[in-house]
């Protein structure tokens, strides 16, 4: 386990407080009623969720210090925007924040380095190409100029791809009668999706029944058992296993 935990400068990760769920709506509630206190709990109580997410992308990024720094920023939108009536856990809504900023960072950081010595070559190989073409009236083969400059035909390919300039995302790649297509068109956003699908099945719950929603509630976010929701409500596993198919068929209904 040790293995996989980001370090962050300043910080000893392995004994950030975690709250439970009843700390966390206690908390929210503290705040709703104006308790600033109680955002900073909430903030420091979710930072181990923070390094969580941390861990897909620590290759992506060479300061994993700024990294921690932007999720937390995801972490603040998520505790400021987060209301108890969304139906869902604050880590399933959190999570969506918190990535959505990292993303947006490493989109934005993520200019292209190309190394001092291939920027070089691809200048050389550049100035090789147009003299043979003053000498013989042709451009070389990559054969040529491989042996040339003793590389790798893969080698080649890097310097060459070196040249190429890069395309924004917001390049147009069709453009039918002033109705252009654009490459961001293309590509699908997966959080953006997901934060969709989250705002439909709270729309759905919100139109399903107390009890079905209630059911709903104890089954998929607190986690409890058939047979607990019954002794809880006083009444029989089967009922409760009836009323949760009959919501879920009712909230698929509502999404689809």
């Amino acid at each position: 386990m040790a293995k996989n935990r980001v370090e962050i400068n300043g910080i000893n990760t392995g004994k950030l407080n975690v709250l439970n769920h009843n700390e966390m709506l206690d908390l929210f509630q503290q705040l709703k009623s104006g308790n600033k206190a109680a955002k900073n709990k909430l903030i420091e109580g979710n930072l181990k969720l923070v390094l969580s997410i941390l861990r897909k992308y620590q290759n992506k990024c060479d300061n994993l210090d700024d990294l921690f720094q932007i999720g937390v920023v995801g972490l603040i939108k998520a505790v400021d925007n987060f209301d108890l009536s969304f139906g869902v856990k604050f880590s399933t809504y959190a999570v969506l924040m918190i990535e959505g900023e990292i993303k947006r960072y490493l989109r934005d950081d993520d200019s292209i380095r190309i190394s001092r010595s291939i920027k070089e070559l691809s200048y050389q190989v550049v100035s090789y190409r147009e003299d043979y073409l003053s000498k013989y009236y042709k451009y070389p083969t990559n054969e040529e100029v491989c042996k040339y400059f003793n590389i790798s035909e893969y080698e080649l390919y890097n310097v060459l791809s070196s040249l190429t300039d890069t395309v924004s995302i917001f390049e147009p790649i069709f453009n039918d009668n002033g109705d252009a297509v654009y490459l961001i068109d293309q590509i699908e956003d997966k959080s953006v999706k997901d934060l969709d699908n989250l705002l439909a099945l709270r729309e759905a719950l919100s139109k399903i029944k107390d009890r079905e929603k209630t059911i709903i509630m104890k089954r998929y976010i607190d986690g409890l058992s058939q047979s607990e929701i019954a002794s809880m409500l006083n009444i029989s596993q089967a009922q409760v296993s009836r009323i949760e198919n009959n919501a879920l068929d009712s909230i698929k209904k509502l999404i689809l």
